[in-house]
């Protein structure tokens, strides 16, 4: 199986990118394919620079990594309650290409944050809307006070509960 694997950051030490990578490594046998979202820095989107400039070619190679994938991991960090920018603005440029963005494949989300929410408030938003551009969320699990439940480290989650939680959810995919 093809596991496209991203954090929805654009933080270089995001902590959303050790879990997706987490995540990733417990799928038996994955070819897993990271997607770092700054490879993927466009201008923001508007109408206007749209109708102007048309869709910058990076919207199109952010699907077709999409398309070469057989499943997906996400992993969300949450911005004053909503999407980081930087995750937002490639997945609007993308939808202006097709508004399927997912293309059906079988999704596992994830978010954490540092705090005791886990940024479930962004992962509630993006587990609801996936299927509206064609995601198939298989699961989703949220992990609150990340530093307390994970070993940066050995990069692994410490919190037994949660890492039985993820190793059954990732068996979704």
């Amino acid at each position: 199986m093809k596991l496209l694997t991203l954090a929805a950051s654009s933080s270089r030490q995001s902590i959303n990118k050790h879990l997706a990578m987490y995540a990733a490594s417990l799928v038996t046998g994955a070819e897993v394919d990271i997607l770092d979202i700054n490879d993927f820095e466009m201008p923001l989107y508007s109408i206007d620079r749209e109708t102007e400039t048309g869709i910058p070619v990076l919207a199109k190679d952010f699907l077709n990594r999409i398309a070469q994938a057989d499943a997906i991991i996400i992993s969300f960090a949450e911005h004053n309650g909503s999407y980081t920018a930087a995750y937002k603005n490639l997945f609007d440029w993308a939808s202006r290409i097709d508004p399927k963005v997912y293309q059906n494949k079988p999704m596992l989300l994830l978010a954490t944050s540092p705090g005791p929410s886990g940024a479930s408030t962004v992962l509630t938003a993006a587990v609801n809307s996936a299927p509206y551009f064609a995601g198939d969320v298989k699961a989703s699990l949220s992990i609150p006070s990340f530093y307390d439940n994970f070993d940066l480290e050995t990069q692994q989650l410490t919190n037994t509960e949660f890492h039985q939680k993820l190793q059954t959810l990732v068996t979704t995919l």
